[in-house]
């Protein structure tokens, strides 16, 4: 279920559907519930700790921007990160010290959007700024991050 669903990240809601079905029919796999059984929400959220399908490609993307920011990611992702405080005409904004990055332009009619150079960077600037810091560790990154997700 986790493995590239990156490439979900705006994609159409008949397809996250059908991948919230399977992610519904494991978690029934797992607690022995039936179908037609209610609480399945709570159930996923609260017991076994598992995000939606939207939140679960959000929650992937913002990792993977993390360790774009922290270096421990792939060349050819940490080029597209270009934080704000780095761009020439933007240098001198309220927003260069919040560490946010800048998103390139891109086509709305086109699968632009959906792309990690500007998914990923849009899932990025929609962070509260104390979860950008670059002082904020790993594990706790990602426990705010699922907690931030978690709230939708």
């Amino acid at each position: 279920m986790d493995y590239c669903n990156t490439v979900f990240a705006g994609a159409p809601k008949f397809i996250t559907d059908r991948l919230q079905r399977v992610l519904n029919a494991a978690a029934r796999v797992v607690s022995d519930t039936g179908k037609f059984d209610r609480g399945m929400s709570r159930l996923m959220h609260t017991e076994l700790h598992w995000l939606d399908v939207p939140e679960r490609v959000q929650y992937k993307l913002g990792v993977l921007m993390y360790r774009c920011q922290h270096n421990p990611a792939p060349r050819y992702l940490t080029d597209h990160c270009t934080p704000i405080s780095d761009t020439v005409f933007r240098q001198r904004l309220r927003s260069a010290s919040s560490h946010l990055v800048s998103v390139p332009r891109y086509w709305p009619s086109t699968y632009g959007r959906r792309g990690f150079s500007v998914a990923g960077l849009t899932v990025w600037n929609s962070l509260p700024e104390d979860m950008r810091d670059p002082e904020c560790s790993v594990d706790s990154y990602r426990q705010s991050l699922k907690t931030f997700f978690s709230q939708y």
